[in-house]
């Protein structure tokens, strides 16, 4: 049992997401995250307020039960999978996240500057949390859909879009993660 607590290797990985997406093609879905947020909204009644919200929820309820595995997948591997609680990370790249201010970086698995509680108590982060969540959700929605449904689904359908999101995405996490981001912190 003791292989349960060591990192399985990368490519299993990449192995079940080709066969999950082979399944979801085979079936005719397409498969995306941030879809979610639109059938949740549309099953609180925002279907009566707004056109886009109006579509039939009852045929995306499998894509809910995608978000209840990754939430309950991830307390399970968080809580009785996970052997230690630190990221293996290069030196090179504590000290630069201790430069920035992150001081539990190689010792914690999430940066408690960011992830704990307290910091639902800084108004700063209040503000960054509540523009990073509408500049998330606009994007997902500009772009047709987020990360997951592009670089995942989209990909593997060979759609030129979703290449164009895909790279977009990763020009904006460059830029975020190399010039905002040392100047918000």
């Amino acid at each position: 049992m003791n292989w349960i607590y060591e990192p399985w290797t990368w490519y299993f990985s990449g192995l079940m997401i080709a066969f999950v997406m082979f399944l979801l093609l085979m079936m005719g879905k397409k498969f995306g995250m941030s879809s979610n947020l639109r059938t949740l909204c549309t099953m609180c009644g925002a279907d009566k307020k707004t056109d886009f919200f109006q579509f039939d929820w009852r045929e995306q309820r499998w894509n809910l039960a995608v978000v209840l595995g990754t939430i309950i997948g991830g307390f399970i591997a968080s809580k009785f999978l996970t052997n230690t609680t630190a990221v293996q990370i290069s030196q090179e790249t504590i000290v630069h996240l201790k430069a920035l201010g992150f001081q539990d970086a190689g010792t914690a698995y999430l940066p408690t500057k960011m992830f704990d509680t307290t910091v639902f108590y800084d108004f700063k982060t209040i503000v960054l949390l509540a523009i990073g969540g509408l500049l998330i959700g606009f994007g997902s929605r500009y772009a047709g859909g987020c990360t997951s449904g592009h670089a995942i689904s989209g990909l593997s359908n060979f759609q030129l879009p979703s290449l164009v999101a895909v790279v977009g995405f990763f020009i904006g996490g460059l830029v975020m993660v190399h010039f905002l981001f040392p100047l918000i912190f």
